[in-house]
């Protein structure tokens, strides 16, 4: 018999699956989407230009206090034609709210004109920069609304800059609050890691909670500070954009011959006889200002920012507006880098070991070595021998004056 044999089946061959591309795309959003919570929530960014922005602001804002402390009563005071009654009335409308109205007494605003002055000399410095930080907030807030009808665009900066520090971690570098957790961790004999500072249990968590929080307030409210300067620089850059003014490169012309605009009338018109220079800067000025936020991802932001530096400086010099210029100055230092700053730190103390090395070198050339004179030759061999002589001499004759003395006394004892 013969044996049947079954019949074999060809393997089918699978299709290649393909990647899709939706699925990759989700992946790499999803990623994007773990490295930006990561870096939110993880390590605070740009703690020095935060730094800087506190010392900055509380400086500017104490000089812009102190510079019109004359005028204060006809500003924000009882004595203003603006008066706290109107003003209270405006607020009805605007909702907002000044603590410098709630009362029409003189000494209660000189007490407020005060603690405005100290909070601002304590932001400065760094000092409890969490309360102290959202007290100037309301000292800001408070002095714009009460004469808002005299205030800039410099004064609405300040207000913006002022809120948005409330939340940013604007003490951890050159404050006395970062001194005091130096001194603070030098006194600590066991230092501990960062892993274990939190601690077990539920208060570790509370305070590994509250640290994550910080971070994310932080970083957020320094990404909002450098959003708000890139728009503020992209739409006055499309706003001139639309003048014909600019277009034509006259713009800066008619803005150096406005009386308003001229603390110094002869050098106003001795920079507008540069026509082309004029002209120039007004382009270069729309230019800078358009591609602002387009450059902050690279190299090129520096040189901008110095250009950006001159344009304030030129601003402030030719048309009397310092309290704009200074605000846009330390607004534009939030897009430098901590390594930045920490250069200059480095650099700061060469060059004080420098200067301290140099001083005491001069020092040491000041200091003027008097040479032996010249004198008779002294034979020391001989003055030597002669003083052992006298002393010898001295000795004996003192011996000899007290030895009778010392023999009857002995006789004395004798049995």
């Amino acid at each position: 018999m013969g044996t049947e044999q079954e019949p074999v089946v060809a393997p089918v061959p699978q299709p290649r699956t393909r990647p899709r591309a939706g699925t990759d795309s989700s992946r790499r959003l999803l990623h994007r989407a773990g490295a930006l919570s990561a870096m939110l929530t993880e390590r605070p960014v740009s703690l020095y230009a935060a730094a800087v922005l506190r010392i900055g602001y509380g400086l500017l804002y104490l000089v812009f206090l102190l510079r019109e402390f004359p005028h204060r009563d006809e500003i924000w005071g009882p004595g203003s034609a603006w008066t706290p009654t109107l003003a209270r009335q405006l607020f009805d409308q605007t909702e907002l709210a000044s603590v410098l109205t709630l009362s029409d007494s003189r000494a209660y605003f000189e007490v407020c004109y005060a603690v405005a002055v100290v909070t601002s000399v304590l932001l400065m410095l760094g000092w409890r920069t969490r309360a102290v930080s959202v007290l100037f907030a309301v000292v800001v807030a408070s002095f714009h609304a009460r004469s808002i009808f005299m205030t800039d665009g410099g004064d609405n900066l300040i207000l913006l800059m002022a809120l948005y520090l409330v939340f940013t971690a604007c003490g951890r570098h050159w404050s006395l609050d970062a001194r005091r957790a130096r001194l603070r961790d030098s006194e600590s004999r066991a230092p501990k890691r960062w892993t274990d500072s939190y601690g077990s249990g539920l208060p570790g968590q509370l305070r590994q909670a509250r640290t994550a929080l910080v971070t994310v307030l932080h970083n957020c409210g320094m990404f909002v500070i450098a959003a708000q300067v890139c728009v503020l620089y992209g739409s006055a850059g499309l706003y001139k954009v639309q003048g014909g003014t600019w277009g034509n490169g006259t713009a800066l012309h008619y803005a150096l011959n406005l009386d308003l605009f001229r603390p110094w009338p002869a050098l106003s018109l001795m920079a507008d006889e540069h026509t082309v220079l004029l002209a120039i800067a007004g382009y270069l000025t729309v230019l800078l200002q358009v591609a602002f936020p387009f450059v902050l991802f690279g190299r090129l932001k520096y040189p901008v920012l110095a250009m950006l530096l001159g344009m304030h400086i030129g601003i402030a010099v030719l048309m009397g507006l310092p309290l704009f210029s200074g605000a846009m100055i330390i607004a534009d230092a939030a897009f430098l880098p901590d390594r930045f700053y920490r250069s200059l730190g480095r650099l700061w103390r060469r060059t004080r070991r420098r200067a301290k090395a140099d001083e005491a070198g001069t020092r040491r050339e000041g200091t003027v070595s008097v040479p032996p004179q010249p004198g008779p030759a002294v034979d020391h061999a001989g003055l030597r021998r002669h003083t052992v002589g006298l002393l010898q001499g001295r000795a004996a004759t003192v011996f000899k004056s007290r030895l009778p003395t010392v023999i009857t006394r002995a006789d004395l004892h004798e049995p």
